[in-house]
């Protein structure tokens, strides 16, 4: 099998004795990223105030480039960028045309949703449903919701939502607006949006399976849905900055979502990662082919009584629900094997900086977690 280490030099230097099998959580960052880091100092040094040209100008389009590539958008215009994905969920729902919308979501969202929609009910400014994953689109199509979110890729199953498009088919300017959450499948898995690109608002960020880190947060805003969010900042209205005072102005493209002043070095380390991808010709496909090989020899040494809870999936994680998941996890961190625990789900994740050495270490401590 061949081996990318050479890729992430200096993130396996930093913690040699590690084994990192948490590439769906905290992906390690390839030595990309810290050129990319770089290049945002070096910038800031060498241009002071002027640097938003070059950050605007040249950084931001070219990261909204990878994007429309990866997902096959038709218009790179259509993404925005924020600090995270909260703050765009908050401008997307500030956008609505109802006030108290109905929300619709399944209940394996992630916590930074869960947390929210549940203040929005204690404060009476949202009523929202959740039901199981497999029963959404059904419940969607009963009319009933204003906003529907739902996750492609659940982060405590890993399973894959494959009713995407049926969800984005019943979206409507007017509502309801569907929102996937695309955290976990964004460079994870394969993922073409070319056919809801019109329909579809998609969130993801850099954080995870992009490699780049935290600030990078971008959201994909379908033409014609909440042209005037109520949570906006003063980037929003940049094409529109000769309107008379008093009157607020919205970008009439993915700006319009736009916020305030932000560090721009998470697009830096996205875009110098996409580069250097690139320049390797590896494809999410070709990762994923990489994982999906290392994936392949763990599976038969997943200790009896743990359920695989995705099974099949294309995702870059395993993840296994066992009463026993945090006293493992606290096991192989002894021996200094990094995964991860949600509930009672343990999860395993698969990346680039992972080869078969790493694996064979990885299944030796599986073997004895199953021997107790």
């Amino acid at each position: 099998m061949t081996s990318y280490k050479h890729l992430f030099q200096r993130a396996i230097a930093a913690a040699p004795e590690r084994l990192h099998f948490a590439a769906h959580s905290h992906h390690l960052w390839p030595d990309a990223s810290y050129i990319g880091q770089l290049a945002a100092w070096e910038d800031a040094a060498r241009y002071a105030d002027r640097k938003w040209e070059r950050a605007m100008g040249e950084i931001w389009p070219a990261a909204q480039a990878h994007v429309a590539a990866e997902l096959r958008l038709p218009d790179p215009s259509t993404i925005v960028f924020a600090s995270n994905t909260h703050d765009l969920l908050l401008r997307i729902v500030s956008a609505l045309p109802m006030r108290a919308p109905r929300i619709l979501a399944s209940d394996g969202e992630f916590h930074s949703f869960r947390r929210q929609s549940l203040r929005w009910e204690e404060a009476g400014t949202a009523t929202v449903t959740r039901v199981p994953m497999e029963q959404l689109v059904e419940t969607a199509r009963t009319g009933a919701y204003d906003l529907i979110f739902a996750s492609h890729v659940p982060f405590g199953t890993g399973r894959v939502f494959e009713g995407v498009a049926d969800l984005a088919a019943l979206a409507r300017p007017e509502g309801p607006w569907v929102v996937i959450d695309g955290y976990h499948g964004f460079m994870g898995v394969e993922t073409d949006l070319s056919g809801i690109a019109d329909r579809a608002f998609y969130l993801a960020g850099g954080y995870k399976y992009a490699m780049s880190g935290e600030g990078c947060g971008f959201l994909h805003a379908p033409p014609g849905y909440g042209p005037r969010p109520e949570i906006t900042g003063w980037y929003a209205e940049f094409e529109d900055l000769s309107l008379p005072p008093g009157q607020i102005g919205y970008a009439p493209d993915a700006m319009r979502f736009m916020g305030a002043t932000f560090d721009p070095s998470g697009l830096y380390r996205f875009v110098a990662v996409r580069d250097m991808l690139r320049g390797e010709g590896l494809t999410t496909a070709a990762i994923s082919a990489h994982a999906d090989a290392l994936k392949a020899r763990v599976l038969p040494a997943i200790p009896a009584g743990a359920e695989l809870l995705n099974p099949g999936s294309p995702s870059r994680f395993l993840a296994l629900r066992t009463p026993k998941a945090a006293a493992w996890q606290a096991e192989l961190a002894q021996d200094d094997i990094r995964v991860d625990v949600r509930g009672d789900v343990l999860r395993i994740g698969f990346g680039l900086y992972q080869d078969d050495r790493d694996v064979n270490r990885l299944i030796e401590a599986l073997e004895y977690l199953a021997r107790g």
